[in-house]
């Protein structure tokens, strides 16, 4: 089976365990995903299943020619998300086969979440790495900046990875060893304890964790 499903952040909860503590959890939903392609190491050098995720017509605006050729060879519908899952192996899929969150996971898992972390623009070096700046008394020049980036005549120059003013976020982030709370398979929801990166309505992908892996 695949170790990877497409899903889509909804947002945070709680719940309450059977002891009463109470648990904060991420809602993702998660699947069903269609297999639209299959990639052998015969032909592509690897083995893996190209899934689809969230059907959407053929003729939105961001749907380019290619894409529309590709859907059209796979024969399975348009699809808004579409990722690539390596697996072991390949004969246990076929072409529009279904895989849904009851194939996938079960309460005690633990998965890895990866998503794009919210992009907080332009900061400065205090709120992006934690500077605790100057002096904020009578007199002080220097409040909330860097403070000195380098030296004068040796090296003369601002070494490479130096932390500085940029922008924050936006970046692609994987959060491992969530536990599964709950799989509601009914309705295609995963609760996972913890946050996950991104905003709602995000896309994300949930990889499960490798038998035998710490």
């Amino acid at each position: 089976m695949s170790n990877g499903l497409i899903g889509k952040k909804l947002g945070m909860t709680q719940v309450y365990s059977y002891d009463g503590h109470r648990i904060p959890v991420t809602v993702l939903q998660v699947g069903p995903c269609v297999v639209l392609q299959k990639k052998t190491v015969e032909r592509d050098g690897y083995n893996a299943i190209q899934l689809g995720f969230e059907r959407q017509k053929a003729q939105r605006p961001y749907t380019n020619n290619a894409m529309l050729g590709h859907f059209k060879k796979a024969g399975q519908g348009a699809f808004r998300k579409i990722v690539e899952f390596r697996v072991e192996n390949i004969d246990e899929y076929n072409e529009g086969d279904e895989i849904s969150l009851a194939q996938f996971a079960a309460a005690g898992e633990k998965v890895a979440v990866t998503g794009t972390s919210k992009g907080r623009g332009f900061q400065g070096v205090m709120k992006r790495h934690g500077f605790r700046g100057g002096r904020m008394t009578h007199g002080g020049m220097n409040r909330r900046g860097p403070g000195s980036i380098g030296q004068c005549a040796y090296p003369g120059k601002v070494f490479k990875g130096h932390r500085m003013a940029g922008r924050t976020g936006g970046k692609r982030v994987t959060v491992q060893n969530l536990e599964v709370v709950e799989v509601d398979v009914q309705n295609n929801l995963l609760l996972v304890k913890g946050a996950v990166p991104g905003s709602n309505n995000n896309f994300v992908l949930i990889r499960r964790k490798k038998k035998g892996s710490e």
